[in-house]
């Protein structure tokens, strides 16, 4: 039994989900009001005992396993997860390697030298007198004390060596220091000197509030740069953190929405006065790491960065990144994670602010507090953003100008959920090129590039069989267990599975086709190993593959009792257990939606109004599922053709 297969023995999903939702008795499944969207009207969380997995079948339209559960409720990675429910359950998890131990033992240390270098720089600014000019600053900035002890803000000391001097009496060496990003080595190697010097001093700390590194802002003008972070470390790389998340990642997730602004003072401004749901990146573009870790918390994000030339490149920017790295679903209904949705694509509501010209939000809030509020409220949808930002100021009447624009708006309309929204932003395009709205239909690329086929040798193929099905409860993870052993021995399969797909008028393969947490993630890195062509899929996958898939890795690509078949065998494999897994699932969701249904025919207020309209609303979705279904009979009672 796998460390995984364990912990989902000893932990009870129902006392897991219960101790946040409110369940009743619903059959043999457990009903409830999803705890990840305000909703009052009907229980659509359901709690299926048997196979240990949840689902919402309203807004969120998500499901999986306590695993995912526990991620999806406190914007947790899978790692992190892991650790937290192998506590809970008593489970050891595998030891490390010696070297890996004593790596991470050091950067324990080395955070530890962070934190008492904020006890440092905090000391220097409360305390020394060389710190009055950094106090009379910060006062000046409306920075109030609370506030100061909130982010841990500090002083740098004025000195070449105060810390270094300080830290070396304390038993750290040199190169705890330059690990640390604390000091820089002069040239030629002979010694270090204090990388910080007469500056405010920021705390860095990544999501789970543990030290990163610093930043630091000059207090005399004529020292440059005016800010400085700390060096790439083991443990800071500005790519990957976010400042101030750690202080707002509960206040996201109680609004849904995060806020992203540009530097330190913008976001310690708006905690200070309430609005405690804004984070910045350190001087650089908005990086696929930093949203993935924001989409855990929330799907709604606004962008409130400089209204210059150079915020608006960002803000584009950081638009792009935000498509990629966001998830996608499919207009055509069926959506991966079990149900129809009729109209979804980018599963992300993106907008931006326009701040008033010279005022940073800092300046805003402290100015009028309400004003940032309605700033905030007032953002506009990315479609109508970049649309006017990109045609401000060009000449409109050059062909290859309108194709540009349209070029670079066309997919951002494309994203649109609803289909009415997506035609009235196609009409003002349109209207702003002086273009016929029909020479727009259809010239929008594809929401998501097309895979490049990497190269390297082809992996081995295995057999077609599919697993014998065993009892409810088992299907799905068989399935899901089966579909990675294939994907794993040759991924770039997924190619034909697509196209398989496509041609049998269903939606591509995706992580949400598993909800068993890490089978999303190993998904997750096959799918990235294809959209690479830097390294072989295989040898992408082996090196991105965290310590705890590596089991799980192991048990997956273990030999087939029965030898190993053509490559040919392998896709058909594949095509039919994806097919099966999601006739399996949708078969589960429509048995579930008919007796919610029936449920709520049978409740004292039948009558009421709400409750009519949410029986109708699941009557609807048990028609598109029943559709659903018929597409996949037809596309599994057909020979798999592969041209």
């Amino acid at each position: 039994m796998s460390v995984i297969d364990e912990i989902k023995a000893r932990i009870d999903i129902l006392d897991l989900v219960s101790e946040s939702v409110q369940l009743r008795h619903a059959g043999k499944n457990y009903t409830g009001f999803c705890p990840f969207h305000p909703n009052t009207r009907t229980p659509a969380f359901v709690v299926f005992p048997e196979s240990g997995t949840w689902r919402c079948f309203g807004q969120c339209n998500e499901g999986g396993d306590i695993f995912k559960f526990v991620m999806k409720k406190e914007g947790l990675d899978f790692s992190q997860a892991l650790r937290l429910l192998a506590e809970r359950a008593g489970v050891t998890l595998k030891p490390m390697t010696p070297e890996r131990q004593a790596e991470d033992e050091q950067h324990e240390r080395i955070r530890g030298l962070l934190e008492e270098a904020v006890t440092f720089f905090r000391h220097h600014l409360m305390n020394n007198p060389a710190g009055e000019e950094a106090r009379r600053y910060l006062e000046k900035r409306g920075i109030k004390p609370s506030t100061i002890e909130t982010f841990g803000l500090g002083y740098a000391p004025d000195s070449w060596d105060a810390l270094t001097n300080y830290f070396t009496s304390k038993g750290y060496t040199t190169d705890e220091l330059l690990e640390a990003g604390l000091v820089t080595e002069r040239q030629g190697g002979d010694g270090v000197y204090d990388k910080f010097r007469n500056r405010i001093m920021f705390p860095i700390r990544d999501g789970m509030g543990k030290m990163a590194g610093f930043g630091g802002r000059v207090l005399n003008p004529d020292d440059v740069p005016k800010f400085m972070n700390s060096p790439q470390t083991a443990l800071f790389d500005k790519g990957r953190l976010l400042f101030g998340l750690d202080q707002a990642r509960k206040s996201i997730r109680a609004l849904d929405q995060v806020v992203i602004v540009e530097g330190y003072w913008d976001v310690i401004v708006p905690h200070q006065e309430g609005f405690t749901n804004v984070v910045s990146p350190m001087g650089t573009a908005l990086t696929e790491d930093q949203l993935r870790m924001l989409k855990r918390l929330t799907r709604r994000i606004v962008l409130a960065l400089d209204p210059d030339a150079a915020g608006q490149k960002a803000t584009l920017r950081g638009l792009q990144m935000a498509r990629q790295a966001l998830d996608h679903s499919t207009e055509i209904g069926y959506d991966p994670r079990g149900l129809l949705r009729s109209e979804a694509r980018l599963e992300a509501d993106l907008r931006v602010t326009t701040l008033p010209d010279g005022l940073d939000p800092d300046e805003i809030v402290l100015r009028d507090p309400q004003e940032w509020a309605k700033i905030i409220e007032a953002a506009r949808p990315i479609v109508v953003h970049v649309m006017e930002t990109l045609a401000e100021g060009q000449d409109l009447d050059d062909p290859k100008v309108k194709s540009e624009i349209a070029g670079q708006v066309l997919p951002l309309i494309e994203d649109v959920p609803n289909s009415i929204e997506r035609e009235a932003y196609r009409q003002r395009l349109a209207r702003l090129l002086r273009v016929d709205e029909r020479s727009l239909l259809g010239a929008a690329p594809s929401a998501r590039p097309a895979r490049r086929r990497p190269s390297g040798p082809k992996a081995p193929a295995v057999e077609t069989a599919i697993p014998v099905l065993k009892p409810q409860a088992h299907i799905e993870s068989a399935l899901e267990t089966y579909a990675l052993r294939l994907l794993l021995r040759q991924p770039e399969t997924l190619y034909l599975l697509d196209r398989f797909l496509q041609k049998a008028a269903l939606p591509r393969f995706s992580v949400y086709d598993f909800e068993q947490a890490d089978h999303q993630m190993l998904a997750e890195i096959i799918l990235d190993s294809l959209e690479q062509d830097e390294t072989d899929a295989n040898q992408y996958i082996l090196e991105k593959l965290p310590d705890t898939l590596q089991d799980l890795v192991h048990e997956l690509l273990e030999p087939f009792p029965n030898g190993e078949p053509t490559s040919e065998q392998l896709t058909e494999g594949l095509i039919q257990t994806v097919m099966r897994l999601r006739q399996v699932r949708t078969h589960a969701h429509v048995e579930q939606l008919i007796f919610m249904q029936q449920d709520l025919q049978q409740t004292e207020d039948e009558k009421s109004a709400l409750r009519l309209d949410d029986s109708q609303g699941i009557h609807q979705v048990v028609l598109q599922c029943t559709r659903v279904l018929r597409t996949l009979d037809k596309a599994l009672g057909q020979p798999i053709q592969l041209d």
